[in-house]
Order: C-alpha cells, then sequence, then structure tokens
C-alpha cells in the first residue's frame, strides 16, 4: 500500500487555513462559489473525471458531504454545518496547496455515474470507453451504429492497462454473460482493482492478471478486447500539469509518439480475438500517427461526447 504522508498538527493545519468569517460561507453553493474562485486563483489544472473549476469544486464539496454528484441541484441551498464548512475549507485548501487531483484527495472517481475507489498507486480514470460500452455495444436495434447485436452474448472480455479496474468493472456490468479478464503489469494498481472488483462483488468473473499485454493470458481468445493504455508522447510528458505529475508516469508515458504500446496491441490482438470479435482502444490525439504507421488497417473512429476521433474500434478478420 502506497504510504500517505501524516495529516499535520490540529492546531497548524488549521492556521493554514483562510480565515473566513463565520456565516459568510452558509449554502452547498456558497462553499462552491468559493471553491471555484480559490481554484482561479492558484491557476490549477482540470484534467481528472472534471474538465473545469465549477465540476470540480461541485465534485469536492459534495463528497466532502457525502453527496452523490446527482444531488447537488437538490441541496445546492441547503446550510452547511460548522464542522462541515470546515471540512469543506480543508479539502479546498489541499487541493489548492498539493496541486493533487482531486480523486486522490477524496479516494473517489465516478464513471458512468458509478464510484470507484483510486488512489497515487493509479491513473485517474478518464477513458471515454466507459461511454462507447454503452452506446455501441448496448445491441439496441434503434440505436445508431451498435457494434454487437446482442450483449447477452458476449462471452469473454480482456481489458488490457487496467488500472484501477474500472472499465473491465463497467464490461461485467455491460455485458452480464461475460468472463472478464483484466490484465495490469503493475502489482500496485491490480491491489487497487482488486479492491473496486470486491466493492462490486465481482470476484466470480472478473480475474486479474500481472503482466506485460498478452503474456499473462497465454493463448485465450476473446469476443472483446478493450484497453486504454499509456499513450502520451514525450511532448507531453515535458508539459504535463502538476495535478498530472501526481499520476504513475507508468500509466502515462507512451513512449517517443506516444504509441509504443499501442502498436503491440495492434500487433498481438488478432491472435487472441474470437473470428467475431474486435479491438476497442482509446489512443489520445495519435490518430493520425497511428493510421500512418497502419495503413492498411480499416480503423473505425469513434466519437463521444467529449471526444472525436480518440479511440478506435477494429473487427480481428481485419487483423
Amino acid at each position: 500500500m502506497a504510504k500517505r504522508a501524516k495529516p499535520p498538527a490540529k492546531r497548524g493545519r488549521a492556521a493554514t487555513l483562510p480565515k473566513v468569517p463565520a456565516g459568510e460561507l452558509v449554502s452547498v453553493l456558497d462553499f462552491v462559489r468559493y471553491a471555484v474562485s480559490r481554484f482561479l486563483e492558484a491557476g490549477l489544472a482540470f484534467a481528472h473525471g472534471t474538465t473545469d473549476p465549477v465540476a470540480e469544486a461541485a465534485f469536492l464539496v459534495c463528497e466532502t458531504l457525502h453527496l452523490h454528484p446527482d444531488l447537488f441541484e437538490m441541496f445546492a441551498t441547503a446550510r452547511i454545518t460548522a464542522r462541515e464548512g470546515k471540512a469543506i475549507l480543508e479539502v479546498i485548501e489541499r487541493r489548492v496547496t498539493t496541486r493533487k487531483p482531486a480523486a486522490y484527495l477524496v479516494n473517489k472517481i465516478y464513471m458512468r455515474g458509478l464510484p470507484f475507489y483510486v488512489d497515487e498507486r493509479v491513473i485517474v480514470p478518464r477513458s471515454f470507453i466507459g461511454e462507447l460500452l454503452e452506446s455501441h455495444f448496448a445491441g439496441d436495434s434503434d440505436q445508431d451504429g451498435s457494434l454487437i447485436d446482442d450483449p447477452a452474448a458476449v462471452e469473454s472480455v480482456l481489458d488490457l492497462c487496467t488500472g484501477s479496474g474500472c472499465l473491465a468493472i463497467l464490461a461485467s456490468l455491460n455485458f452480464p454473460n461475460a468472463r472478464v479478464d483484466a490484465v495490469d503489469i503493475s502489482k500496485a494498481a491490480l491491489d487497487v482493482a482488486a479492491r473496486n472488483v470486491a466493492i462490486y462483488g465481482l470476484e466470480d468473473r472478473l480475474n486479474l492478471f500481472r503482466g506485460d499485454l498478452f503474456a499473462p493470458v497465454g493463448s485465450r481468445q476473446y469476443d472483446l478486447i478493450i484497453s486504454n493504455p499509456p499513450y502520451v508522447d514525450a511532448e507531453g510528458m515535458a508539459e504535463l500539469p502538476r495535478e498530472c505529475r501526481a499520476e504513475p508516469k507508468l500509466a502515462l508515458d507512451g513512449g517517443a509518439d506516444g504509441l509504443d504500446i499501442v502498436r503491440r496491441i495492434l500487433q498481438e490482438a488478432g491472435r487472441h480475438l474470437a473470428p467475431e470479435g474486435g479491438l476497442l482502444c482509446e489512443i489520445g490525439r495519435g490518430r493520425e500517427v497511428l493510421e500512418a504507421a497502419f495503413p492498411q488497417l480499416p480503423l473505425l473512429w469513434l466519437d463521444t461526447e467529449d471526444s472525436e476521433g480518440e479511440v478506435f474500434w477494429i473487427g480481428a478478420a481485419d487483423l
């Protein structure tokens, strides 16, 4: 388990907090507004599940109050107790002074509305694949672009570079009859993934393997392979904001052009796919480089609400 710094003494922690006179911040919305102002003043970066200071402030305030984000509007005008206010001010100050991703401060992130445990041992999950599993693999005849006819017919899924295990868990929930194997090279990441698997009670259907890409699964074949591998290029790694530098480098660094791991996945995936299977892979902004490297592959680029051309699909026959 990753070592955590001991919290400062109570007197020291209180001394570091901004002095906000009692009664000036009253409601949930007041504290969100205050957090937004502090975040903008500090010039924070937002790239870990929230993309702007308002969303991040609402996330931190709600988590400190043990409220699901969907409840924010319902309680926006609710009054905050003195004890709650102190806790909120503390987490706001930690976000500003440590520049750690908000998810690490509260050990939680949401994907598709579902909570997952995270800490510094794993990258903060923010993959577009979760949305695509719902939009393009639902088997809905009315859904434009559905890539499978029946989710219940998917019997095996492989998640490469699983990290916290969130995509493997979402796959388990979207494909109720599937055995899901999830692989990561990091033992520390797999410890986090195991915690999330246990939270969702999926130990009997979701298996975790430690190793390098396909090596731990031998010659097994799958109906679906998904992966959100490291894909940040050298230039991007050099320019990472402090928030992203708090994450494991292993989970981000994709080599000189960002596609070292993606190339290996494409070269090996065909041997591990069932005849009617396919590969769903996220690569960030490397589309042009990838298409130049594999001009013979008919990659189908899938868009989401917040991305364009960052995730591709390719069927087993084309590999």
